[in-house]
């Protein structure tokens, strides 16, 4: 049976929202899945991803084989370079401590990135506001004061 990480698809039309799903490749793309191991939202900037990275891995090493989509959600979070990492340590390149370290540097380095674009384009969505600052609606009232039936 061959078995692929895809993107199931859920959501309204126009506002797609996806489960990162493991899957026999000869199932339905909405249809029955073996294991959900994340979410993908591309409508926020950055796009929100969440994934069980050892689930990913799991899979990755049991021979799932990932589509182009879900290959560079993997590679944006590290899954891809880890699985590499852990390739070396099998080969006897370095031991795992070495490798576990070069993954939490790349890590930390990835998140600083992601951090600074989010707030790059919260400081370009304000600018393109009018007035620049946030607009606060006040409900209107009625300053008149409240009369009883009204007399002919």
């Amino acid at each position: 049976m061959a078995v692929k990480m895809r993107l199931q698809r859920h959501g309204s039309k126009k506002r797609p929202f996806y489960f990162i799903v493991v899957a026999d490749a000869r199932a339905p793309r909405d249809g029955k899945f073996i294991q959900k191991i994340g979410t993908y939202n591309p409508l926020t900037v950055p796009a929100s991803i969440s994934l069980d990275r050892q689930k990913a891995l799991e899979w990755l090493h049991k021979g799932a084989q990932p589509t182009d989509t879900v290959r560079r959600i993997l590679s944006f979070k590290g899954v891809l370079y880890l699985k590499h990492l852990l390739r070396g340590v099998k080969l006897g390149l370095f031991d795992e401590a070495t490798a576990m370290t070069k993954f939490a540097k790349w890590h930390e380095e990835h998140e600083a990135k992601l951090k600074q674009r989010s707030e790059e384009n919260k400081r370009a969505q304000r600018a393109k506001r009018p007035g620049g600052a946030p607009v606060r609606r006040v409900p209107q009232r009625n300053d008149q004061p409240a009369e009883g039936p009204a007399e002919a």
